[in-house]
């Protein structure tokens, strides 16, 4: 009995001590941490149910100095509701309101008319001046509360990395972009100033126990707000310019695959999504569309061969400007022949298809499988946005055809994501490493804790001197080829290559003759690279090549950025 006695004592005793730490710690959140929020909820004049107050984690850019900007936060203001019971006369409380706020009548004389409704919101986001004049108007059935909604600061800027917040059915919650993929951490449904005390005190402890919930927190971003503007403004220009359907790009580190910009036109304003019409342009083309984009994936063949020593840049062939393949004629872009004695290296600087189909062949079709897989061609990225799509590189994955790899060797029927696509050309540039794509450098926890995020980096395929080779021959191809040579940067080494490509049409399983892809890559300073940014644009009107449509542009980009971060010339 003794025994008993002392086991229930110790029992009662614990769960007494675990009840008693659970109320200090709630009263630490609600005065220190949560002080600011309950203090803002206590405002008596304007109070609301905390239900109808939506709260809401913040997401920061982050400029290159380190200081965080508010690209989603919560702004605040009033909204008016009726009692339609109270109203005595509709028409003249109408013209009242009127004169502070615009209101439509029809649509307010039908809510004031539906007498058994308490309670109907009628206007939403007024400024303290006009719920101040509304409220001191006093009249029957008008109440003011306070409210709050989701606020973007840059309009469109970066819409697609930041979705928005939206409901779907009764649920109001992420919906798109890092709204979406980190909606856990940025929801607020606890610390209403409203619920029980107790109750709350016992469902957060069901929550940290049992639910396993992400804890709440704000998320900090790698995009640069500057140039990311700056992006954008040059994909604008160029969709002006040459009436594009869809165009993109993505500015990142290629060291650790930390984005500073990606855009995509044509894009919204998360602050009025609604009035979009098209549902299609809230996906996000960077990581859910898949393209094929033609000679740029050239660089990783060369690579590839260069490494497995099949080819070397002085390594020559005799180009007749089209070469047969199991019956299939492969032209160059021009359909010219360059004769005998070509290099590697003019392979690139002229973007030849028949000596990429020569390089297969030295290369041999299980190799070329080989590496094209190892750069991660066939997975998924892990960037952190919804609904990433893998590659779709099905003819190289089994088919015996020897078809089917002398195309996959200049681009054409293996269909990559942009993030897919700029994660294995940074593997070029760094050595030969597989980084991961990202946008979230850190979520700082509402309890004061924060969480650096990682990211694995892996070895592709390639050497390390064979990364430096590769991106030799691209420099090459920046200083001789690019403009004829005009487009070198005297100062800084710039690794580039460009990428014209036919559209793949889904119906007929051919390719449209009067479609094209466009797009551009490089990296600088080239042989310790900072930045590797890509291009793309999707039917372009009146103008052949890449090099035409990107050029311009992506040299305005390298400028910026070297400026921007006062990098030092490595030449």
């Amino acid at each position: 009995m003794k025994y008993s006695f002392l086991f229930r004592s110790r029992v009662i005793l614990f769960c007494v001590i675990i009840f008693a730490s659970a109320l200090l710690t709630k009263l630490f959140w609600v005065q220190v941490v949560h002080g600011d929020a309950y203090s803002n909820a206590a405002d008596h004049q304007y109070v609301t149910p905390s239900a109808n107050i939506y709260e809401r984690g913040i997401i920061y850019f982050e400029r290159k100095d380190g200081q965080l900007v508010s690209a989603a936060t919560q702004a605040s203001g009033f909204k008016m509701a009726i009692d339609a019971k109270k109203i005595i006369d509709a028409e003249n409380t109408y013209r009242e309101l009127s004169e502070n706020a615009v209101l439509d009548r029809d649509n307010f004389l039908i809510k004031a008319g539906q007498k058994d409704d308490s309670y109907e919101e009628i206007i939403h986001r007024l400024s303290k001046e006009q719920a101040d004049a509304i409220s001191g108007l006093k009249l029957p059935g008008i109440k003011i509360y306070k409210e709050k909604w989701r606020f973007y600061p840059g309009g469109s800027l970066a819409s697609h990395t930041l979705g928005f917040v939206g409901y779907k059915g009764n649920e109001l919650g992420g919906r798109y972009g890092l709204e979406r993929q980190y909606d856990s951490e940025l929801a607020r449904n606890a610390g209403n100033p409203y619920v029980n005390f107790f109750a709350e005190v016992f469902s957060n402890m069901r929550k940290t126990l049992f639910e396993n919930k992400a804890p709440e927190g704000d998320i900090v971003t790698t995009i640069e707000p500057q140039v990311q503007n700056f992006l954008e403004k040059k994909l604008t220009e160029v969709q002006d310019r040459y009436q594009i359907d869809s165009i993109g790009g993505i500015i990142m580190n290629p060291q650790d695959g930390s984005i500073y910009a990606l855009g995509v036109k044509p894009d919204f304003d998360p602050n009025n999504f609604s009035q979009v019409k098209k549902v299609s342009i809230f996906t996000n083309p960077l990581v859910e569309n898949v393209l094929e984009f033609g000679s740029v994936v050239k660089p990783l063949v060369m690579a590839a061969a260069l490494d497995a020593g099949a080819v070397t840049a002085d390594t020559t062939y005799n180009d007749r400007g089209s070469v047969i393949v199991e019956k299939k004629e492969i032209f160059n872009f021009d359909k010219k022949a360059r004769g005998p004695g070509t290099s590697m290296q003019e392979v690139l600087n002229q973007s030849l298809n028949t000596g990429m189909v020569f390089v297969e062949q030295k290369l041999g079709k299980e190799k070329l499988r080989e590496y094209l897989l190892a750069y991660g061609i066939k997975n998924k990225t892990g960037i952190d946005l919804p609904n990433e799509t893998s590659g779709l590189v099905s003819g190289i994955l089994k088919s015996p055809r020897e078809i089917e790899y002398a195309n996959a060797a200049f681009g054409q029927g293996i269909a990559l994501t942009p993030a897919g696509l700029i994660r294995a050309l940074a593997s070029l540039s760094n050595g030969g490493n597989l980084v991961v794509p990202h946008v979230v450098k850190e979520i700082k926890y509402s309890n004061g804790t924060s969480k650096k995020m990682e990211y694995p980096v892996t070895p592709a395929k390639i050497t390390k001197e064979t990364s430096q080779e590769i991106t030799r021959m691209l420099v090459v191809v920046m200083d001789k080829a690019i403009k004829g040579g005009l487009g070198k940067l005297d100062h800084f080494s710039v690794a580039v290559k460009t990428g014209t490509a036919q559209v793949a049409d889904n119906t007929t399983g051919g390719y449209y003759t009067d479609r094209h892809t466009h797009s551009f890559f490089g990296y600088f300073p080239a042989y310790n690279p900072k930045f590797i940014v890509f291009l793309y644009a999707v039917n372009p009107k009146g103008v052949p090549y890449a090099a035409t449509t990107w050029t311009d542009p992506f040299l305005d980009i390298t400028k910026f950025l070297l400026n921007y971060y006062n990098i030092p010339p490595d030449r």
